[in-house]
C-alpha cells in the first residue's frame, strides 16, 4: 500500500525510464526496498514525527538520475561517472518542482559528501556540502546503505554496510554507526 503520491513517483520513473526496461525494473526494485526499510524505521520511531508520505516518495525517487551515468553492469549507459547520479537526479527533481525530493537525491551518496571530501578526492560533483540534514533525508540515506543495485534483493547486514562505506574512509562509517544507534 502506497502512502505517498504513487502517481507522482511512478509518472517520473515512467517518463525518464521508458526506453530502458531492465534499468527501470532494477530502479523500482531497489527503490521499493529502500522505501520499505525507511518506512519501517519511521514506524518503529514515532517519536521522530517524520513525514512518511514524503519518505516513500523521496525514497522511490532518490536514484532517479542513474540513467545519466555510465554503469553498464546495471544497464546505465549515460556519460557521467556513477557518483554524479545524486546531483544529476536532484537537477531533474528541481525541474519537476520537487525541491525537498531533490535534496534527498543529492545528499544520499554514501552518508553524504562534504565539500572537504569532494575536494580531497577530486570527485566530479559540484563543490558544496551534500550531507543529509533533515531526519527524513537521514532515514532514506541510511536505508539505502542496506541495498545495492548489483544484488538488488539481498539486504546487507550492518557489518556489510559498514564495510561498503569503509572503502571510502572512516568518516562515513562513523556517521552510519550514529544512525544505527538512532534508527535501529
Amino acid at each position: 500500500m502506497s502512502i505517498g503520491n504513487e502517481s507522482l513517483w511512478m509518472g517520473l520513473i515512467d517518463r525518464y525510464y521508458s526506453d530502458n526496461q531492465p534499468l527501470k525494473e532494477l530502479l523500482l526494485i531497489h527503490s521499493r526496498l529502500v522505501a520499505d526499510k525507511a518506512l519501517g524505521i519511521a514506524d518503529a520511531h514515532p517519536e521522530l514525527a517524520v513525514d512518511k508520505g514524503f519518505i516513500e516518495e523521496a525514497a522511490m525517487l532518490h536514484d532517479i538520475g542513474i540513467f545519466l551515468t555510465d554503469a553498464a553492469p546495471i544497464h546505465c549507459f549515460g556519460k557521467y561517472h556513477y557518483i554524479c547520479h545524486g546531483y544529476l537526479g536532484a537537477e531533474l527533481l528541481l525541474k519537476e518542482n520537487l525541491p525537498r525530493h531533490a535534496l534527498v537525491a543529492e545528499r544520499h551518496t554514501g552518508t553524504g559528501l562534504t565539500l572537504k571530501q569532494i575536494l580531497e578526492r577530486n570527485l566530479p560533483v559540484p563543490h558544496r556540502d551534500m550531507i543529509p540534514v533533515s531526519t527524513e533525508e537521514k532515514i532514506i540515506c541510511f536505508a539505502d546503505k542496506f541495498y545495492s543495485k548489483t544484488h538488488p534483493e539481498e539486504e546487507k547486514t550492518v557489518s556489510q554496510a559498514e564495510n561498503s562505506l569503509a572503502r571510502f574512509g572512516q568518516e562515513g562509517v562513523a556517521v552510519f554507526r550514529q544512525w544505527c544507534e538512532q534508527f535501529l
